[in-house]
């Protein structure tokens, strides 16, 4: 994402939007060829993007970040259960948080985590 040219971003607000980044995602994968589903509807809200790899389901969160201490793409994947509609259709579930400063016009966090099945805890 730094190396988006400056001039994208002059005279709009491009960095302040999340579907800005997830469209360059989704345009990418989407042209190599994955299983993608965007705003995917779900009983508690729109997940960003389900990625169908063989028996693996990636959700993905994109979050704008203005101020430290916000909750993180990640923590609203948790928070809303996106996972529970995937349960019985994936063999593994992944949760996956993207967030972006809008200051700096980057990817400022990524955190993954494997729900389904659950990792075994030793």
């Amino acid at each position: 994402f730094a190396g988006i040219p400056f001039d994208w971003y002059r005279r709009n607000n491009l960095s302040e939007y999340e579907g800005y980044y997830a469209s360059v995602v989704y345009s990418f994968l989407q042209g190599v060829g994955f299983d993608i589903v965007a705003e995917d509807v779900t009983s508690k809200g729109r997940l960003d993007l389900a990625i169908r790899v063989g028996e693996r389901v990636y959700l993905l969160e994109f979050k704008v970040i203005e101020r430290e201490g916000e909750e993180s793409a990640l923590e609203v994947l948790k928070g809303k259960g996106y996972a529970e509609k995937y349960r019985e259709a994936a063999r593994e579930v992944y949760l996956v948080g993207l967030d972006f400063s809008e200051r700096e016009r980057n990817l400022v966090n990524f955190q993954w985590e494997r729900v389904y099945p659950p990792t075994c805890q030793v």
